[in-house]
């Protein structure tokens, strides 16, 4: 079995397969939609090394000839789904717009793979995919007058409210399935307990916003809104 290497390494550095043998059966493609299609049908918590190896007809043993473990698994997998963005040659026209596709795009990635927010991490930046998306991002970005460290930031902070916003949206989902009554009618309990409190004078500060608040929209009014403001607070 391939063990874990005693020093930091980049699996985009190794070779496919890795020790001695015959050439690779499997390429990285192959292994990573094995385990993008186990984690998208059972979630991250039913990934193994076995369950992906039975996907692609092969020993978990062999498996360990191109991947070391899990976390190989999740590198691979991030990567094939950052796959998943168009990336137009043409720009939307400003460089607002551009990123407000792209945190959309990014939002319905990690909804289509749930999993997504569960795994994502900074140290999955050096893939293939994830390059292309930020030098596609660093493309869009030029007519920005800052400096690139704020250019990064400002790419970080579209993914990681598209991370917390769908994270969100997964947890409130998960419960209500879990629940023995509708989403709805939790809602309407609640928001009958909020106007009683409201209404015994205790929160005159979130009375006042609440009077003049607008009604709810939907979660993805809600995402563009809070993408808009983080754009804007930019240039």
């Amino acid at each position: 079995m391939a063990g874990r290497a005693a020093v930091p390494e980049v699996i985009w550095a190794r070779p496919e397969r890795t020790g001695r043998g015959p050439r690779p059966a499997y390429r990285r493609a192959d292994i990573a939609a094995a385990a993008v299609g186990v984690a998208d049908a059972d979630g991250v918590d039913g990934l193994s090394m076995r369950r992906v190896a039975a996907e692609l007809g092969c020993g978990t043993m062999s498996l360990y000839n191109y991947v070391t473990g899990k976390a190989d698994l999740y590198e691979l997998m991030v990567d094939a789904v950052s796959g998943e963005y168009d990336l137009p040659d043409t720009p939307v026209g400003d460089w607002k717009g551009d990123m407000l596709a792209l945190g959309r795009q990014t939002r319905a990635i990690m909804l289509r793979h749930p999993w997504l927010t569960r795994v994502m991490s900074t140290v999955y930046g050096y893939s293939p995919n994830a390059l292309r998306y930020l030098e596609y991002c660093l493309g869009r970005l030029e007519p920005l007058d800052a400096p690139g460290g704020a250019k990064l930031e400002l790419i970080a902070m579209v993914n990681g409210t598209a991370l917390t916003t769908v994270a969100n949206e997964l947890a409130l989902a998960e419960r209500t399935r879990s629940l023995p009554w509708s989403e709805e009618q939790e809602q309407a309990v609640r928001a009958a307990y909020l106007k009683r409190e409201v209404a015994s004078g205790t929160y005159p500060r979130l009375a006042g916003l609440l009077a003049g608040a607008p009604a709810p929209d939907d979660a993805a009014a809600s995402f563009d809104r809070a993408l808009r403001r983080l754009l804007d607070a930019f240039g």
